[in-house]
């Protein structure tokens, strides 16, 4: 299985026939950009393509009322006169001949990228559609969208397909109201987090271009992981999270969300308003929030200043440098590897192949390993590497970790004997940070110690999960232990892990599973797919030799980019494991922005400051 790219030329047509300098931004260039960029990062090649078909008039009729379907449909008739009047019913919209081809093809092609994911045709896929749908309602155009694609395709996914669980992600400038509206009136479903809340099924936060996703996602994830566990009362629903920027963002000021933490920015007082303003609201009905403080963001001025004041340091980290100005979005995106990232190939590195060991067929088993008197020269200062077996391991990981680091391969898997993991780990650091890596994020579960020679350079982020008490030795030196529960290893990686990781931005990852790890399988797998975002996906993961093949196979599924299994039965964050976490944050805030939540919202919130629920199409009737 692959990703698809679902796609049709003929979504091009549809153009502003008259002067509207409202309309005029929604041309087809908005698409055809898009699909130049992915043919310039060689990414088409890497998909399936599917040519999108026209939605039928029953699939339109799932969301749309038969007689907004005709009146789209007279359309291709009308002359350029009736054309404008017409369009000029409706708020910010713009009918064409075309439109009513357009506008299938793009309900269509979401429909077809559902049934080719479900059928297990595809893993996953990208529909590039214009017109876009998310503020079309039942009977009613409006800004630039004409049928609600997603909610056709949500629609179309329960009647055909029987699904009970359905998560909408929306990113955009404004409010998507027409899926809010279509679904509202759902049982199983509530409304928008501007209305009283009645109900747990939709989330709207208010964001902006210049904060990071990182404080987003401790919210969005979680409710996400909730969801697909059934962590609420209703049985059955379609969650709506929305996420957009505040009103006054400008639509060509949007960067990818991988390219804001490379930017270095911190999330500004409205976004922490918004989303502390969900979460308390969102707190009763999700189970993995009501341990958390969902204490809402006060809209008074502190009475703190952080001017003339510095953040005080922790022992031995450094201040982290005032961000330089953003780039421009593209050298963002061209920053983000600085190899070429190769096609998503995955290296699994064993001392003796194990023929229990099933992995997918386009994982490459390594053969090779490096020189001899290089892999004895990496071992000497080691006395756990001294043995056969430990030495016959490191060669194949330097092997696999250069393969890396030259982009040839994109992530690996290597096994070392339990006695040699710490040493080996230690190695694997200094090669990398030797050969080309110039910020290293070390991913450290078990009993596995920070190497004592590692120097204190910032280059080198040590994150232990397992250690035996909540420790902050430096702002590059953090330890937890391992969270007993599952709700609980959910929350460290997305409230401790992940700010730390994409605010460090490192060239590459590592994983290391050493002694007492106590990871099962889908827990192992959820943070290396979390952590296939960073450094280009050049994840290299560490296991002990017997580790179980099952467990071998599973990464390597993952960092091929399948997704990690279910973490089964819902459980919430015990308080120790809760404890722990606040600890730490309250720690690092001082050092990293992506955890400055709290810190910025208690020192920078303005007077009269007050959150922007609605949008411009947003505020738009029914």
């Amino acid at each position: 299985m692959g990703t698809a790219l679902v796609y049709h030329e003929d979504m091009t047509a549809t153009r502003l026939l008259w002067d509207d300098p409202e309309c005029e931004i929604e041309r087809p260039e908005r698409l055809t950009a898009a699909l130049d960029r992915l043919r310039q990062r060689g990414l088409e090649q890497r998909c399936l393509r599917l040519s999108a078909r026209e939605a039928s008039k029953e699939e339109l009729g799932l969301v749309h009322s038969p007689e907004y379907v005709s009146l789209v449909r007279k359309t291709q008739v009308l002359g350029e006169e009736e054309l404008q009047a017409l369009s000029g019913q409706f708020d910010a919209i713009y009918f064409h001949p075309s439109t009513f081809h357009c506008a299938r093809l793009a309900a269509g092609a979401g429909l077809q990228l559902v049934d080719a994911v479900l059928t297990g045709a595809v893993q996953n896929g990208l529909a590039l559609v214009r017109p876009p749908g998310h503020h079309s309602q039942r009977a009613a155009a409006n800004g630039f969208c004409v049928f609600n694609n997603v909610a056709i395709a949500a629609a179309h996914a329960k009647q055909k397909h029987g699904l009970h669980r359905i998560l909408i992600v929306d990113w955009d400038v404004h409010h998507g109201q027409g899926i809010q509206y279509l679904f509202e009136d759902d049982p199983s479903s509530g409304c928008s987090l501007g209305c009283p809340a009645r109900s747990g099924w939709e989330t709207l936060t208010t964001w902006l271009p210049s904060c990071t996703c990182c404080s987003h996602w401790p919210l969005s994830l979680t409710l996400s992981w909730c969801w697909s566990q059934q962590d609420l009362t209703q049985p059955s629903g379609t969650l709506r999270g929305k996420c957009r920027p505040r009103q006054s963002a400008s639509p060509t000021s949007h960067i990818c969300c991988r390219c804001w933490p490379a930017a270095g920015s911190a999330p500004c007082w409205s976004a922490l308003e918004s989303i502390q303003s969900a979460r308390a609201a969102q707190a009763p009905y999700w189970k993995s929030l009501q341990l958390q403080d969902v204490t809402p963001v006060p809209t008074s001025p502190s009475t703190h200043s952080p001017e003339g004041r510095p953040p005080p340091l922790l022992p031995g980290g450094p201040m982290c440098k005032a961000a330089a100005p953003a780039p421009a979005p593209s050298s963002l995106l061209d920053q983000l590897c600085l190899c070429p990232a190769p096609s998503v190939r995955t290296t699994v590195a064993l001392t003796a192949p194990d023929i229990t060991l099933v992995l997918p067929p386009d994982v490459i088993q390594q053969e090779g390993s490096a020189l001899r008197e290089e892999t004895e020269a990496w071992a000497r200062p080691h006395e756990s590497l001294a043995r056969e077996e430990a030495l016959t391991a490191l060669g194949k990981l330097l092997y696999l970790l250069d393969g890396m680091l030259d982009g040839q391969v994109n992530s690996g898997i290597a096994a070392t004997p339990a006695s040699a993991a710490a040493a080996t780990l230690d190695v694997a650091i200094q090669r990398g940070l030797s050969h080309g890596a110039q910020r290293l994020l070390c991913v450290a579960l078990g009993q596995l110690d920070r190497p004592p020679d590692l120097a204190h350079d910032g280059r080198t982020l040590w994150l232990n999960i397992g250690g035996k008490e909540a420790a902050a030795l430096s702002m590059f030196h953090v330890a937890t232990p391992l969270p007993v529960m599952t709700g609980g290893f959910l929350s460290c990686i997305l409230g401790l892990v992940l700010p730390l990781a994409y605010g460090f931005q490192p060239d590459l990852v590592l994983v290391a599973l050493g002694p007492g790890h106590g990871l099962q399988g889908p827990h192992a797998a959820l943070l290396a797919a979390m952590l296939r975002g960073l450094a280009g996906g050049r994840v290299l993961a560490l296991l002990e030799e017997d580790s179980t093949p099952q467990l071998a196979g599973i990464l390597a599924r993952v960092l091929r980019g399948e997704a990690p299994p279910s973490l089964g039965p819902s459980s919430v964050a015990s308080p120790e494991d809760v404890q722990a976490l606040m600890y730490l944050r309250g720690q690092l805030e001082p050092q990293w922005k992506m955890l400055q939540v709290r810190l910025i919202a208690e020192a920078w919130l303005c007077p009269g400051a007050r959150l922007c629920h609605r949008g411009r199409w947003g505020g738009q009737g029914k």
